[in-house]
C-alpha cells in the first residue's frame, strides 16, 4: 500500500449520511498516511462531499465547489464526491473543469488510489460497484465526540415518486448485525454516549439479509453497550413500525422515546400519487399505538406540500391532521420538481407561490402547537445532554430532541460540566421551540 504525507480537507454538505461517508473517507486516507486538516488553505487535497437531493441543496453544493476551486491554485487537487456528483456526473465534468476527480457515493474505496497517483487531472468517476451487504468501515470521528451516527444500511427499495435517492445510492443493503454492533462498540470506546441510528428506511433493516426486519434485535444488542446512554431512531417508516419494535422501545430505557417518521402527507389521494406505502388511516393508527404504548413518546415527522395534484381539500385535510395530531416536532417542505423522478413527468403541478403559502400556513399553525406542548413542560425535570458551553451557561437537549434538528434547553449552573454530560434540568420558561431551566 503506497503511503504519502499529503494533507486533506473535507467540506461536507447535506444530511447525516454524508457526514458518515466523509468520516469513512477520512479514515481511508489517514490509513495511507494522509493528515486531516481543518484549514482548506493548508491542504494538498480539497474534497467537497455534495448533496443533490433537492434544488436548494444542489445550488449550495455548486457554490461550495466553486469556493474550493478558488483556493486550488496549481498544486492542490480538487475532488467532488457525494450525491450531486453521482447524479450529475457528466454535466459537472463538462461545466467545472477546475475539478480533478468526480466520484459518486459508492466509490470511496477507490478514491485514495486516485488521489495519491501522479496524474494531475482525472475528471472522471470511478463508478464503484454496489455490493449486496453494507460492509464494516473504520471512521474518523470529530475530536471530543459524544454524539454520533450509526448507519445500519445504505440505499433504498422504496419507489417514492418525488425521490431520486434509489437512483443515487442504489438498492437497500443492510450491514450485518455483528458489524453494526462492533462499530457501535468502537464508537463507545471513543467517547460516544448518544447513538443515532440512520438509514434511508431504518425500519426495513435486515429484510434483505435475514428475510425479516431485524431492527428490534439490533436495538436490543446495542442496549447492552454500557457506555451508550441514549439511542435515537431516525427515518423510521410508518409501514415498518411493528408491535415488536414498539415493545422494544418501551422496554429499554436507553432507547429514546422519540421516533422520526417521515409521513409526507395524510390525504390518501396525495399519498397514492406519491407512491407511498402508507395511508391516512395507517398513519393515524401508528401514531395512536405509539402514544398508547410508549410513555411520553415524542414523534417527529416531515411533510411535503404542493405535490402535483394536491387539491385544496387535500391540503385542508393535512391542516386538520396537524391540529388533531399535535405533533411534537414537525418539518414542512414545499415540493421540489426533480428531474429523473416519477413526479417530474406528472401533470397538475402547482405554482411556486401556492406551494410556499401552504408550507408557511402549516408552519404557522405548528408554531402555536409547539408552544403549547412546551408550556406543558413547565415545572417538570428532564435529563439534558450538553451541546454548548458559554461561561457558566449551557445549551443542551432532552431525550426528545435530535442534535442540530430539534428543540434546545438553556440553563445556568454553578457546577462545571463538559460537552456530552447529562444533567437534570427543571424547566422554568417555555417558548415556541426552546426551553429555559435550572439544574437540580
Amino acid at each position: 500500500m503506497n503511503k504519502t504525507n499529503k494533507t486533506f480537507y473535507i467540506d461536507t454538505l447535506g444530511c447525516a449520511k454524508n457526514d458518515y461517508d466523509s468520516q469513512v473517507l477520512a479514515a481511508l486516507l489517514m490509513q495511507r498516511g494522509c493528515t486531516l486538516t481543518e484549514a482548506p488553505e493548508a491542504a494538498d487535497i480539497l474534497i467537497v462531499n455534495t448533496c443533490g437531493f433537492i434544488e436548494s441543496a444542489k445550488i449550495e453544493s455548486i457554490e461550495h465547489i466553486f469556493s474550493m476551486a478558488s483556493l486550488k491554485g496549481k498544486t492542490k487537487k480538487l475532488v467532488v464526491t457525494g450525491c450531486l456528483s453521482e447524479r450529475y456526473h457528466e454535466d459537472l465534468v463538462n461545466e467545472i473543469p477546475e475539478v480533478d476527480i468526480f466520484t459518486g457515493v459508492n466509490d470511496y474505496d477507490e478514491l485514495p488510489d486516485l488521489l495519491l497517483s501522479d496524474n494531475k487531472v482525472m475528471a472522471d468517476s470511478v463508478k464503484g460497484r454496489v455490493g449486496k451487504v453494507l460492509p464494516y468501515k473504520e471512521r474518523v470521528l470529530p475530536g471530543k465526540s459524544y454524539s454520533g451516527v450509526l448507519k445500519i444500511a445504505e440505499g433504498c427499495n422504496n419507489t417514492c415518486a418525488f425521490c431520486a435517492i434509489p437512483k443515487i445510492r442504489g438498492p437497500f443493503r443492510s450491514k450485518k448485525i455483528e458489524d453494526a454492533v462492533k462499530e457501535a462498540e468502537v464508537m463507545a470506546e471513543q467517547g460516544i454516549k448518544e447513538l443515532t441510528i440512520i438509514a434511508q428506511d431504518t425500519s426495513y433493516y435486515g429484510k434483505d439479509l435475514y428475510g425479516e426486519a431485524m431492527l428490534p434485535e439490533l436495538l436490543r444488542r446495542l442496549c447492552r453497550i454500557h457506555e451508550i446512554k441514549w439511542i435515537r431512531l431516525l427515518y423510521v417508516y410508518d409501514d415498518g413500525i411493528t408491535d415488536e419494535l414498539i415493545e422494544t422501545i418501551a422496554a429499554n430505557d436507553k432507547i429514546c422515546n422519540y421516533l422520526d417518521i417521515p409521513i409526507q402527507h395524510i390525504a390518501d389521494n396525495v399519498l397514492s400519487r406519491m407512491k407511498r406505502k402508507s395511508t391516512g388511516a395507517s398513519i393515524r393508527e401508528t401514531f395512536r399505538k405509539l402514544r398508547a404504548n410508549i410513555p411520553d413518546v415524542h414523534i417527529r415527522t416531515t411533510m411535503l406540500v404542493g405535490f402535483p395534484g394536491e387539491s385544496e381539500d387535500d391540503f385542508k385535510e393535512l391542516m386538520e391532521f396537524v391540529k388533531e395530531a399535535r405533533i411534537d416536532r414537525l418539518g414542512v417542505f414545499a415540493f421540489s420538481d426533480e428531474e429523473g423522478t416519477l413526479s417530474y413527468t406528472m401533470d397538475d403541478k402547482l405554482p411556486e407561490d401556492v406551494k410556499e403559502t401552504r408550507r408557511d400556513s402549516i408552519m404557522e399553525l405548528q408554531l402555536s402547537i409547539s408552544e403549547e406542548l412546551n408550556q406543558a413542560k413547565l415545572g417538570k425535570t428532564y435529563e439534558v445532554m450538553i451541546d454548548e458551553i458559554h461561561d457558566g451557561s449551557y445549551i443542551g437537549r432532552t431525550k426528545y430532541d435530535a442534535q442540530e434538528i430539534d428543540n434546545e434547553v438553556s440553563f445556568v449552573s454553578e457546577r462545571l460540566h463538559e460537552l456530552g454530560d447529562i444533567v437534570n434540568v427543571k424547566i422554568t420558561e417555555a417558548y415556541e421551540y426552546d426551553l429555559v431551566g435550572e439544574e437540580v
